[in-house]
Order: structure tokens, then sequence, then C-alpha cells
């Protein structure tokens, strides 16, 4: 299975990061971090991602920093 960065699931998706924050009640600079592999959500707030963007947990790569987007 491939895997794919939260920056590339939130490009696929055609969102900013403004839109996601929002969507899944975060601030703008907390999405951001979770982004840059900063700091990592909490479950409940990983559930509401992984919602939002109709995923599973084995397609997003918390440890990869290079974005990889579907073409």
């Amino acid at each position: 299975m491939i895997k794919y960065t939260l920056k590339a699931i939130r490009v696929n998706h055609n969102e900013t990061q403004e839109q996601t924050a929002k969507s899944i009640g975060v601030s703008v600079e907390t999405y951001a971090k979770y982004e840059k592999g900063i700091t990592y959500p909490d479950i409940p707030v990983l559930d509401r991602i992984l919602n939002h963007f109709n995923i599973t947990y084995d397609e997003v790569d918390f440890l990869c920093n290079k974005i990889t987007v579907k073409q």
C-alpha cells in the first residue's frame, strides 16, 4: 500500500491548511505542526482527520518529510 504525508493528502483534496484545520477543530498552527512532524495528533483528532479525508490510518505516513502527490 502506498502511504502519503498529511500534506500530500491535503493537497490531493485541494484544501488549504486553514480549511483543514477549521474542519477538524484545531488551529492552523497546530495542524501545520502535524504536517511538519513537529507534533502528532492525539487519537480523537486523528480520527477527525481520517474521517475528514475519508482515509485509513494505513494510508498516512507521519514519519516521511517528503511530499507525494497523486498524479
